[in-house]
């Protein structure tokens, strides 16, 4: 009778050494399982901050061999600041940043792993799990105008504007990108065209180039942004990067604007030129300083009323095609006629077209993908002024498509760009950075 009883507790203590390995390989799977799980989500954390790192370092290099150098000692520092050694008692190891170029786009491909020891899975025959991480980012090709103001009121401020537009510019891949360097006052110059046959620019030339401006002058915004977009343009539609963009820097409202306009004696003057709210005459389109035309002067003429019959309808500065209108009764820009009768409907038109026309362009190079970052540096731009009593920066907010615009220009179904605001000086490399930063997030 005994013995089925010892077989019982036989068979019960067999099948309680059975469940304390079970129970064993459970709590291993918890713990172990769970650190494991721990490591590997910090693991993908450290690998996606060194590619993005690695990509935010390519600008770095002027060959592609300084380019991978520079992206693969990125992704290693900001894999060790992002997954410390012996975390969680592992061991994270970067096993490779692997860095390929292919036709404008530059591809980061970064691998880790965190070998660690585990204590209860012993039981299931495991000395040790391996999390393992990948991440890969691709930075696109990009075609860019950078557009300065070099306006007289800038002059001030010229030192920590030249120090800013530079850094900006070295944010960028000189083999990869394209990029134009334009600046305006009176006018507009290219300082730097973009290159439509082949990739990468010159930035050498542009920082010398930036070294060398002088400040003077109004404020033809619409010359700078016609030459921008005139510029992305310029490569050729099957040429043309993955991403097109311009970024605009001003410190004011535009005070100035371009125009073929019909003189009421027609031999007088046969050339477009900038016309200021000043009145003050016509000054060539393609030169940012004070460069009169011969024989458009209107202040000697006595002023624009007596001198000129009417704005013309079209922006005939540069544009045969009549694609942005002078005239314009359109609700979502400001109400412009030809009337030049007197000199309250002068200031009034003139004013007005000069601050509709960069808007109108930048809406333009919208409806062809191109995105608009804008930058708006002192407290002039958060002051009413003009014929409207306008925020000057209700401007620049419109050209970059903003949501916290005026409500008569923004479209969320067209390429929305960022508008900065640099209240003083020192807050103008952190804008130009957060604009990089905008713009190659949007490139990956």
């Amino acid at each position: 009778m005994r013995t089925p009883i010892r077989r019982e507790r036989g068979a019960v203590l067999i099948m309680v050494a059975l469940a304390m390995l079970v129970l064993l390989a459970l709590v291993g799977l918890v713990v172990d399982g769970g650190l494991a799980y721990l490591v590997k989500a910090r693991l993908n954390a450290a690998v996606d901050s060194a590619a993005l790192a690695g990509a935010r370092a390519i600008p770095e290099g002027t060959t592609k061999d300084q380019q991978i150098t520079a992206a693969r000692a990125a992704a290693a520092d900001f894999f060790a600041a992002n997954i410390p050694d012996n975390y969680l008692l592992s061991s994270p190891k970067l096993l490779s940043t692997e860095v390929s170029f292919d036709t404008g786009r530059v591809t980061i491909d970064v691998r880790a792993e965190a070998p660690m020891k585990v204590s209860f899975m012993r039981v299931l025959g495991y000395t040790s799990l391996t999390p393992v991480a990948y991440a890969q980012t691709i930075r696109k090709d990009l075609d860019m105008a950078l557009v300065v103001d070099t306006s007289g009121s800038l002059y001030n401020s010229r030192t920590a504007v030249k120090t800013s537009a530079k850094t900006f510019l070295n944010k960028f891949n000189v083999t990869q990108d394209r990029v134009s360097l334009v600046h305006f006052a009176y006018g507009a110059e290219v300082d730097n065209p973009i290159d439509a046959t082949k990739r990468g620019f010159d930035r050498t030339s542009m920082l010398a180039n930036i070294d060398s401006y002088t400040f003077n002058g109004s404020t033809a915004s619409v010359e700078g942004m016609w030459q921008a977009r005139n510029q992305l343009n310029r490569v050729p539609q099957l040429n043309r990067s993955s991403l097109r963009v311009i970024v605009f820097f001003s410190d004011g409202e535009p005070t100035a604007m371009g125009a073929l306009l019909p003189f009421k004696t027609a031999t007088d003057c046969i050339k477009p030129g900038v016309l200021d709210t000043g009145n003050n005459g016509l000054y060539d389109l393609n030169s940012s300083t004070a460069v009169s035309i011969a024989g458009c002067d209107v202040e000697r003429r006595g002023s624009v009323t007596s001198t000129i019959s009417k704005l013309p309808d079209w922006y005939s500065a540069h544009d045969t095609l009549r694609e942005v209108p002078i005239v314009t009764s359109d609700a979502n820009y400001r109400t412009v006629t030809s009337d030049l009768s007197n000199a309250t409907v002068v200031q009034r038109n003139i004013d007005r077209a000069a601050r509709n026309l960069p808007e109108m362009i930048a809406a333009k190079a919208r409806d062809e993908g191109i995105y608009v970052f804008t930058l708006g540096m002192g407290s002039q731009l958060k002051a009413k002024s003009g014929v409207d009593n306008e925020v000057g920066e209700n401007v620049l907010k419109c050209m970059a498509n903003v949501a916290d615009g005026p409500s008569r220009c923004y479209n969320p179904d067209k390429p929305v760009g960022m508008y900065c605001y640099a209240a003083t000086e020192a807050d103008l490399t952190p804008c130009f950075s957060r604009l990089a930063s905008a713009i190659l997030r949007i490139s990956k």
